[in-house]
C-alpha cells in the first residue's frame, strides 16, 4: 500500500500531515496489539493467532481501500495496524517454533522473503499505476486474493509444545535478556525507519540529487537487506549471534557515516547498500534468540517485538524533531550512534548458542562417520 500513499491522498483530499497522522495510528495500532499480545501468545499459540489473524490483515486492507472519507480511513486503518501488529508477532513465534523443530537457524531466511514481499509489492505497485488502475481498486484487489491465501496457509502452520507455566510466565517479568533483546531491536528499526522516512529527502536536498536518484537510496537499501538475509542463517553458523550482531552494528555505524560525509548522491546511494547489509539481520537474529529464552517462544517474541517496532514509530519522529533544531544531515547522525550502541549491547549477550538451535550431525550416517 505504501507506494499508493499519494493515490489514497488524492482521492480523500489529504494533507501531508493528515497523511503522517493515518500512518501514526497504523502503528500505533499495530504497536498496542503487539503490547497486548504475551498472554495471547501463551494461552492460544501462534498457530491459533494466525489462523484468525492473518484473513483478519487481508479484510482489513480491504476496508483501507473502499473508506470513503478520513474518519472511516481512520478506523480502517487502525483495524489494519492492530490485525496487522497480531500477525507480525504470531509469525515470528511461528518462525521460531519452526527453528526448533528443523534444529537449525531459519529466521534470517524467513524475514528475507519480507523484503522480497516488500520489493514485489513496490513493484506491482508501480505496473498498478502504470495501467491507471486506481487506489480502490488495486488495495482491494490485493486484499482479496490475499485472503484466500491467508486460510490456506492456516492448514500448514505448527503446533508450539506449550509449557505446562507458560501461562505463568507470560505473567511474569520476563528475563532480562529478552528486554536486552528487545533495546537491540529497538536501535535497529530506529535505523531502518530513518532509512524509510528520510534517505529520499536527505538525497535531494542536502546532495542536491535529482528526484530519480535521490528514490534510489531505499530500494538498493531493501537489496542490500535481501542480500545479508539470504546469507544470514549461515553466518550465524559460524559466528554465533553474539559475533554477529556485534559486526552488524559496527557496520552500520561505518556505513551510515559514509552516506552522511559522501561528497556526492551516487555515493550514498551506493553506502545504503552497505547500510542494508549491516541492519538486515539485527531484528530476525534478536526475535530467533528471544523465542528461545523462555519456554515458550510467543510471549519473549511479543515482548522483544513490541519494543522493536516503538523503535520503527519513534526513529522518524525523533529525526524531524532533531532536524528543526540543527539540520538533517546532523540529525541523521543518530544512525551512526544507534549502530555503536547496537554493537555494544551485544557485547552483553551470551557467547553460547541457544542448543535448540545447534545444528546436529545427520543421523542417516554411520555412528563412526558422527564420531570422526
Amino acid at each position: 500500500m505504501t507506494v499508493r500513499i499519494p493515490a489514497m491522498t488524492d482521492k480523500l483530499g489529504l494533507s501531508e500531515s493528515t497523511v503522517g497522522a493515518v500512518l501514526l495510528v497504523w502503528g500505533l495500532g499495530a504497536l498496542v496489539t503487539m503490547q497486548s499480545m504475551r498472554k495471547i501468545m501463551a494461552r492460544a499459540g501462534s498457530r491459533a493467532v494466525l489462523r484468525i489473524g492473518g484473513p483478519l490483515t487481508a479484510l482489513g486492507l480491504v476496508a483501507v481501500a473502499f473508506a470513503p472519507n478520513l474518519p472511516s480511513l481512520l478506523v480502517a486503518v487502525t483495524f489494519f495496524g492492530m490485525a496487522f501488529g497480531t500477525i507480525d508477532v504470531a509469525m515470528n513465534a511461528q518462525g521460531s517454533t519452526v527453528e526448533q523443530a528443523y534444529g537449525r537457524p531459519l529466521m534470517n531466511g524467513m524475514h528475507a522473503g519480507w523484503c522480497v514481499g516488500a520489493i514485489s509489492a513496490g513493484g506491482l505497485g508501480s505496473l498498478a499505476i502504470a495501467v491507471g488502475l486506481p487506489f480502490t481498486a488495486n488495495v482491494a484487489l490485493v486484499g482479496l486474493v490475499s485472503l484466500p491465501v491467508m486460510v490456506l496457509l492456516g492448514r500448514t502452520y505448527l503446533p508450539e509444545s506449550q509449557a505446562a507455566g507458560a501461562g505463568t510466565a507470560a505473567r511474569r517479568r520476563m528475563p532480562p535478556i529478552v528486554y536486552l533483546l528487545g533495546a537491540i531491536m529497538f536501535f535497529a528499526f530506529m535505523v531502518e525507519g530513518t532509512v524509510a522516512d528520510w534517505n529520499g529527502l536527505y538525497m535531494r536536498d542536502e546532495l542536491g540529487a535529482p528526484e530519480a536518484v535521490a528514490a534510489l537510496g531505499y530500494p538498493v537499501f531493501e537489496v542490500g537487506m535481501l542480500v545479508a538475509r539470504l546469507t544470514g542463517d549461515r553466518l550465524r553458523v559460524r559466528f554465533g549471534v553474539r559475533g554477529m550482531l556485534t559486526v552488524s552494528g559496527a557496520a552500520t555505524a561505518g556505513f551510515f557515516s559514509v552516506v552522511l560525509l559522501a561528497p556526492a548522491a551516487l555515493v550514498a546511494v551506493f553506502a545504503m547498500f552497505f547500510v542494508g547489509l549491516g541492519v538486515a539481520t539485527i531484528s530476525p537474529l534478536t526475535l530467533s534468540l528471544a523465542g528461545t529464552a523462555t519456554d515458550a517462544p510467543g510471549p519473549a517474541i511479543a515482548q522483544a517485538g513490541a519494543m522493536g517496532y516503538a523503535g520503527l514509530l519513534l526513529g522518524p519522529v525523533t529525526i524531524g524533531f532533531l532536524s528543526d533544531v540543527t539540520s538533517l544531515r546532523t540529525a541523521l547522525g543518530i544512525g551512526v550512534a544507534l549502530g555503536v550502541l547496537i554493537a555494544l549491547a551485544s557485547r552483553l549477550l551470551p557467547h553460547r548458542e541457544p542448543a535448540a538451535l545447534v545444528p546436529v550431525p545427520s543421523l542417516d550416517r554411520e555412528p563412526e562417520e558422527i564420531a570422526a
